[in-house]
């Protein structure tokens, strides 16, 4: 989670506003090159579009989900999700993401974060107390990203804890940026990783201690 503004509502809902393979973009007087698997993510994951009650009132490409432009528009709020994991020492694991990611490149963060997609599995409408589309999202990220194989995290070990809504810019540029009804999920699991270099470059395990400094 990358935290910009803040404020907060009652829970369960709180609003915090908190390689080759490139292609070239022109941003004003510069060059920036984007990642050819990366970009093709933008365009084919649907996102859910909500209102600020996390009521469905559409879908969209990631890629518009994550234009400033849009964001700015106040057409672009989506649905997502934060996973916190920690192992059984209850030490939690974080990622670095990769240098190809176009958002937020090279960060450290939390587990996981990403979006559940505009499909039957994931798509909770009207939005369900026991986010089942989102655990099922969260679980096939897991496997994506850090490749935890499938089944060592189960849908029923994630603890929802609240949703925030969250807005941030990305930083390195001012053509992306996020938009979110984020849904907090922590689980205390021991598992494998086996990373995928176009998400994530790095993981470790970190304890309170240790994250707090």
């Amino acid at each position: 989670v990358y935290m910009s503004r803040q404020s907060h509502l009652s829970t369960p809902f709180r609003k915090e506003y908190a390689c080759d393979s490139t292609r070239r973009f022109s941003q004003g007087q510069s060059i920036k090159q984007y990642d050819l698997e990366q970009l093709r993510l933008l365009d084919d994951d649907e996102c859910i579009l909500v209102n600020e009650n996390d009521e469905v009132v559409g879908k969209d490409s990631k890629k518009n989900c994550h234009s400033m432009a849009n964001i700015l528009a106040g057409k672009a709020l989506h649905r997502a999700f934060s996973v916190f994991l920690f192992n059984t020492r209850g030490e939690l694991l974080l990622q670095q993401r990769s240098s190809d990611k176009i958002l937020f490149p090279n960060r450290w963060t939390n587990t996981c974060c990403s979006h559940p997609l505009y499909n039957e599995v994931e798509l909770d409408n009207p939005p369900r107390e026991d986010a089942a589309g989102v655990r099922r999202a969260a679980v096939r990220k897991l496997w994506h990203e850090l490749g935890i194989p499938i089944g060592q995290v189960q849908e029923s070990d994630f603890h929802y804890m609240t949703r925030i809504v969250y807005q941030a810019a990305v930083g390195e540029d001012a053509v992306w940026g996020e938009h979110e009804v984020d849904y907090i999920l922590l689980a205390r699991v021991d598992v494998d990783t086996q990373l995928n270099p176009n998400e994530v470059s790095d993981v470790r395990y970190v304890t309170e201690a240790q994250l707090k400094e």
